[in-house]
Protein backbone atom coordinates (compact mmCIF):
# COMPACT_ATOMS: atom_id res chain seq x y z
CA UNK A 1 0.00 0.00 0.00
CA UNK A 2 2.85 2.49 1.20
CA UNK A 3 4.30 1.45 -2.27
CA UNK A 4 1.69 2.35 -4.20
CA UNK A 5 0.76 5.41 -2.70
CA UNK A 6 4.57 6.25 -3.06
CA UNK A 7 4.82 5.19 -7.05
CA UNK A 8 1.67 7.47 -7.44
CA UNK A 9 3.39 10.27 -5.56
CA UNK A 10 6.43 10.26 -7.70
CA UNK A 11 4.46 9.65 -11.22
CA UNK A 12 2.46 12.81 -10.04
CA UNK A 13 5.53 14.86 -8.97
CA UNK A 14 7.11 13.80 -12.43
CA UNK A 15 3.77 15.25 -14.41
CA UNK A 16 4.55 18.48 -12.94
CA UNK A 17 7.56 18.79 -13.14
CA UNK A 18 7.60 17.83 -16.78
CA UNK A 19 3.94 20.30 -16.89
CA UNK A 20 6.12 23.02 -15.26
CA UNK A 21 8.94 22.79 -17.77
CA UNK A 22 6.58 23.01 -20.76
CA UNK A 23 5.30 25.95 -19.62
CA UNK A 24 9.01 27.70 -19.30
CA UNK A 25 9.61 26.54 -22.21
CA UNK A 26 6.64 28.30 -23.60
CA UNK A 27 7.45 31.54 -21.87
CA UNK A 28 10.80 31.22 -23.22
CA UNK A 29 9.93 31.06 -26.94
CA UNK A 30 6.93 34.15 -25.89
CA UNK A 31 9.14 36.38 -24.62
CA UNK A 32 11.72 35.54 -27.50
CA UNK A 33 9.32 36.27 -30.18
CA UNK A 34 8.26 39.61 -28.37
CA UNK A 35 12.07 40.57 -27.89
CA UNK A 36 11.90 40.30 -31.70
CA UNK A 37 9.64 42.10 -32.93
CA UNK A 38 10.54 44.90 -30.41
CA UNK A 39 13.96 44.98 -32.25
CA UNK A 40 12.63 45.37 -35.49
CA UNK A 41 10.00 47.80 -34.18
CA UNK A 42 13.30 49.92 -32.85
CA UNK A 43 15.03 49.04 -36.21
CA UNK A 44 12.14 51.21 -37.96
CA UNK A 45 12.30 53.81 -35.84
CA UNK A 46 15.95 54.56 -36.77
CA UNK A 47 14.77 54.54 -40.48
CA UNK A 48 11.79 56.70 -39.78
CA UNK A 49 14.15 58.88 -38.15
CA UNK A 50 16.67 59.58 -40.75
CA UNK A 51 13.69 59.56 -43.45
CA UNK A 52 12.09 62.22 -41.97
CA UNK A 53 15.44 64.22 -41.80
CA UNK A 54 15.70 63.96 -45.24
CA UNK A 55 12.07 65.51 -46.08
CA UNK A 56 13.30 68.21 -43.73
CA UNK A 57 16.55 68.73 -45.85
CA UNK A 58 14.14 68.84 -49.12
CA UNK A 59 12.23 72.32 -49.41
CA UNK A 60 15.38 73.89 -48.72
CA UNK A 61 17.59 71.67 -51.62
CA UNK A 62 14.60 72.63 -53.59
CA UNK A 63 14.26 76.71 -52.79
CA UNK A 64 18.07 76.86 -53.54
CA UNK A 65 17.87 75.69 -56.71
CA UNK A 66 14.44 77.40 -57.68
CA UNK A 67 16.54 80.96 -56.77
CA UNK A 68 18.62 79.98 -59.87
CA UNK A 69 15.91 78.36 -62.35
CA UNK A 70 12.39 79.60 -61.14
CA UNK A 71 10.99 78.57 -64.70
CA UNK A 72 11.71 74.64 -63.71
CA UNK A 73 8.24 74.88 -62.15
CA UNK A 74 7.56 71.48 -62.84
CA UNK A 75 10.60 69.80 -61.42
CA UNK A 76 9.86 71.68 -58.27
CA UNK A 77 6.29 70.42 -58.13
CA UNK A 78 7.29 66.94 -59.10
CA UNK A 79 9.42 67.04 -56.01
CA UNK A 80 7.26 68.57 -53.56
CA UNK A 81 4.76 66.26 -54.52
CA UNK A 82 6.82 63.19 -54.15
CA UNK A 83 8.10 64.08 -50.20
CA UNK A 84 4.37 64.99 -49.23
CA UNK A 85 3.87 61.32 -50.54
CA UNK A 86 6.54 59.91 -48.86
CA UNK A 87 5.71 62.02 -45.85
CA UNK A 88 2.36 60.27 -45.63
CA UNK A 89 3.26 57.02 -46.67
CA UNK A 90 2.40 54.10 -44.12
CA UNK A 91 4.65 50.87 -44.02
CA UNK A 92 7.78 49.81 -44.95
CA UNK A 93 6.93 48.32 -48.33
CA UNK A 94 4.82 51.21 -49.18
CA UNK A 95 7.14 53.44 -47.75
CA UNK A 96 9.75 52.25 -49.92
CA UNK A 97 7.69 52.88 -52.95
CA UNK A 98 7.52 56.59 -52.45
CA UNK A 99 10.80 57.09 -51.36
CA UNK A 100 11.95 55.70 -54.61
CA UNK A 101 9.56 58.06 -56.31
CA UNK A 102 11.31 60.80 -54.38
CA UNK A 103 14.57 59.82 -55.13
CA UNK A 104 13.98 59.75 -59.02
CA UNK A 105 12.64 63.67 -58.65
CA UNK A 106 15.47 64.61 -56.97
CA UNK A 107 17.63 62.92 -59.42
CA UNK A 108 15.55 65.46 -61.67
CA UNK A 109 16.34 68.52 -59.82
CA UNK A 110 20.06 67.75 -59.33
CA UNK A 111 19.69 67.90 -63.31
CA UNK A 112 18.46 70.76 -63.25
CA UNK A 113 21.22 72.17 -61.18
CA UNK A 114 23.73 70.80 -63.51
CA UNK A 115 23.12 73.43 -66.19
CA UNK A 116 23.76 76.27 -63.26
CA UNK A 117 27.74 76.00 -62.55
CA UNK A 118 26.92 79.57 -60.41
CA UNK A 119 24.11 77.50 -57.98
CA UNK A 120 26.57 74.62 -58.25
CA UNK A 121 29.57 76.82 -57.02
CA UNK A 122 27.69 78.19 -53.48
CA UNK A 123 28.31 77.23 -50.72
CA UNK A 124 24.58 76.29 -49.41
CA UNK A 125 24.11 74.25 -52.03
CA UNK A 126 27.32 72.48 -51.73
CA UNK A 127 26.33 71.40 -48.13
CA UNK A 128 23.24 70.17 -48.97
CA UNK A 129 23.92 68.01 -51.21
CA UNK A 130 27.02 66.63 -48.90
CA UNK A 131 23.92 66.52 -45.89
CA UNK A 132 21.65 64.85 -48.55
CA UNK A 133 24.86 62.24 -49.50
CA UNK A 134 25.19 61.68 -45.87
CA UNK A 135 21.01 61.15 -45.16
CA UNK A 136 21.33 58.73 -47.91
CA UNK A 137 24.58 56.74 -46.58
CA UNK A 138 22.68 56.71 -43.20
CA UNK A 139 19.57 55.86 -43.99
CA UNK A 140 21.04 52.72 -46.32
CA UNK A 141 22.68 51.56 -42.72
CA UNK A 142 19.34 51.65 -41.09
CA UNK A 143 17.82 50.03 -43.86
CA UNK A 144 19.57 46.82 -43.44
CA UNK A 145 19.66 46.66 -40.06
CA UNK A 146 16.10 46.53 -39.99
CA UNK A 147 16.14 44.00 -42.52
CA UNK A 148 18.01 41.74 -41.06
CA UNK A 149 16.01 42.39 -37.52
CA UNK A 150 12.98 41.27 -39.62
CA UNK A 151 14.69 38.48 -41.49
CA UNK A 152 15.25 36.78 -38.25
CA UNK A 153 11.73 37.90 -36.52
CA UNK A 154 10.24 36.72 -39.68
CA UNK A 155 12.45 33.34 -39.39
CA UNK A 156 11.43 32.85 -35.82
CA UNK A 157 7.80 33.27 -36.76
CA UNK A 158 7.88 30.30 -39.61
CA UNK A 159 9.95 27.96 -37.85
CA UNK A 160 8.52 25.35 -35.46
CA UNK A 161 7.96 25.19 -32.85
CA UNK A 162 8.15 29.13 -32.12
CA UNK A 163 5.59 29.00 -35.28
CA UNK A 164 2.90 27.32 -32.63
CA UNK A 165 3.61 30.10 -29.85
CA UNK A 166 3.46 32.47 -32.97
CA UNK A 167 0.02 31.03 -34.45
CA UNK A 168 -1.39 31.06 -30.76
CA UNK A 169 -0.68 34.66 -29.89
CA UNK A 170 -1.39 36.44 -33.08
CA UNK A 171 2.24 37.37 -33.87
CA UNK A 172 2.48 38.58 -37.50
CA UNK A 173 5.32 38.93 -40.06
CA UNK A 174 6.63 42.39 -40.78
CA UNK A 175 7.56 44.01 -44.13
CA UNK A 176 10.95 44.39 -45.55
CA UNK A 177 11.87 48.02 -46.85
CA UNK A 178 13.15 47.19 -49.90
CA UNK A 179 14.74 49.64 -52.15
CA UNK A 180 15.28 49.51 -55.87
CA UNK A 181 18.60 49.08 -57.08
CA UNK A 182 20.58 52.06 -57.17
CA UNK A 183 17.79 54.36 -56.12
CA UNK A 184 19.07 54.94 -52.70
CA UNK A 185 22.40 56.91 -54.50
CA UNK A 186 22.23 60.69 -54.54
CA UNK A 187 22.98 62.19 -58.25
CA UNK A 188 26.37 63.53 -58.35
CA UNK A 189 26.69 67.06 -59.94
CA UNK A 190 29.97 67.63 -61.99
CA UNK A 191 32.11 70.40 -60.86
CA UNK A 192 34.05 70.61 -64.40
CA UNK A 193 34.35 74.08 -65.74
CA UNK A 194 31.53 75.73 -68.06
CA UNK A 195 30.74 79.14 -69.20
CA UNK A 196 29.50 81.62 -66.78
CA UNK A 197 25.94 82.13 -67.00
CA UNK A 198 23.80 85.49 -66.24
CA UNK A 199 23.34 85.78 -62.39
CA UNK A 200 19.98 85.09 -60.96
CA UNK A 201 17.35 88.44 -60.99
CA UNK A 202 17.20 90.11 -57.81
CA UNK A 203 14.59 88.39 -55.62
CA UNK A 204 11.53 90.69 -54.94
Amino acid sequence: MVLAVSSGLIIGIVIAAVAVLFLFILVGMYNGLVRKRNRSENAWAQVDVQLKRRHDLIPNLVETVKGYAAHERGTFDEVTQARTAAQQAQGPQAQAQAENVLTQALGRLFAVAEAYPQLRATENFQQLQAQLTDLESNIAVSRQVYNDTVLTYDNALETVPTSVIAGMFNFRAREYFQAEDGAREVPQVSFAATPPEPSPPPSS
